[in-house]
């Protein structure tokens, strides 16, 4: 394994000497990410030479089988970020170091280590009893209605699709729904991220361990029936710190995906005519709607990465020992190999949204995620049943990132509600 201090310079035939390699960024890419993978797929196939943050090689896996592939074979493309070939070129402050600087997390872990932490996880989240966790986050629907039902107009992404996850995945990990140290938490949780210009992502994870690690301090003290007391109990006996750091990456993964899941789901019910939305409830075309924005737009875009153990080949390309590989799992998911005549099937399940293989999102993490996305649209969609945007669909706009898919408002506006 490579260490970060000795790393050497990338070989010959590595993405950094690629004369055609892509820098992954820029207004076109954030707002129609989807032609620059049509493009990409053009000129390069399924793995493409990228360049990320400060021209830093990298491969993105476009397609559907290569990403299924990689995810498949630890033993050629592991996790552990200690491999990269690119280390000495990394400076400490890098925008991107939440994602791939070395962690005793789970996301970092291989083999029987990650079998062991991840198993944790598995068991503290089987903990969640998926009618309570419904009943709370429709608690929490109708409370976050209730504060703009009476305006007849609302910005939805802040005040609603972000908020409901935030305090439903707080409560289950046994904090507070609300108050200063919860809102700053998540807070820099979506700078570290999604950061946009001005922050500064490192910082911001800094400041989230920090806090989970005070979380952890207390639950060590007094235990409660939430996911992080499971977690310090359970018989693995895990570290404080490696309880933190796990504890990182459930939070991650669990709110800000999940907030965009709502959003990308309501843009949807709200532009496509195949949806009927001013019919109540609409249940039916609430699930087909959900699964159809995780085809179309992914909450995560891009996820880095894997790290090639060996010199290897894929999709043609020479990939080197240490070469980053970046998971393209929205270019994935809208592959023409396995939807060739560009009709998406909404009742088709086989997306890679929540990634595959032994590292996917541990179980039941995506039916939690399911059960809080479905009853925020289906919540909504019942109190509020004449809903329309309050501006044109082509003015709703993406934000500013790479790795996951969200608008950055979604004004609406409906017929106020007296309470």
């Amino acid at each position: 394994m490579t260490d970060p201090s000795s790393a050497q310079p990338a070989p010959p035939g590595c993405p950094a000497h690629h004369p055609d390699a892509v820098r992954l960024g820029g207004l076109e890419y954030q707002q129609t990410p989807s032609q620059l993978y049509r493009a990409l797929r053009r000129e390069h196939g399924a793995v493409a030479p990228v360049l990320l943050d400060g021209d830093i090689p990298a491969w993105l896996v476009l397609g559907y089988s290569e990403v299924t592939y990689v995810t498949s074979h630890d033993e050629l493309f592991a996790r552990d970020s200690r491999r990269w070939n690119q280390w000495e070129n990394i400076p400490a402050d890098w925008p991107l170091m939440p994602y791939v600087g070395y962690q005793p997390s789970v996301l970092f872990t291989e083999g029987d280590e990650h079998r062991r932490r991840a198993g944790v996880i598995t068991e503290a989240l089987e903990g969640v009893d998926q009618f309570e966790l419904a009943r709370n986050c429709q608690l929490i629907a109708d409370r976050l209605i209730a504060d703009f039902a009476g305006s007849g107009q609302a910005e939805l992404m802040t005040g609603y699709a972000h908020a409901l996850p935030m305090r439903a995945v707080v409560q289950m990990c046994g904090m507070p729904t609300s108050g200063e140290d919860t809102r700053q938490l998540v807070e820099d949780l979506r700078i570290s991220l999604d950061a946009a210009e001005g922050d500064d992502p490192v910082a911001a994870y800094g400041r989230v361990g920090e806090r989970l690690r005070q979380l952890v301090k207390d639950k060590r003290v007094s235990p409660g029936p939430d996911v992080t007391s499971r977690m310090l109990l359970h018989p693995a006996g895990l570290s404080d710190e490696e309880i933190v750091q796990d504890l990182i990456s459930v939070i991650a993964a669990a709110q800000q995906p999940t907030a965009n899941w709502i959003c990308n789901t309501l843009r949807l019910l709200l532009t496509d005519e195949r949806f009927a939305v001013n019919v109540s409830g609409g249940r039916l075309s609430v699930g087909e709607a959900l699964n159809e924005a995780l085809w179309l737009d992914t909450p995560t875009q891009n996820f880095i990465g894997r790290w090639a153990v060996r010199d290897t080949q894929l999709g043609g390309r020479q990939i080197r020992a240490g070469d980053c590989l970046v998971l393209g799992l929205a270019a994935a998911n809208t592959d023409p190999q396995i939807w060739p005549d560009s009709r998406v099937g909404a009742e088709n399940a086989a997306h890679l949204s929540f990634s595959n293989g032994e590292h996917r999102c541990p179980y039941p993490a995506p039916l939690l995620a399911d059960v809080m996305a479905r009853t925020a649209v289906e919540t909504l969609l019942e109190r509020l049943p004449d809903l329309v945007l309050s501006v044109e669909p082509e003015k709703l706009t993406w934000r500013p990132s790479i790795w996951m898919r969200g608008l950055t408002a979604l004004p609406v506006q409906f017929t106020p509600v007296v309470q």
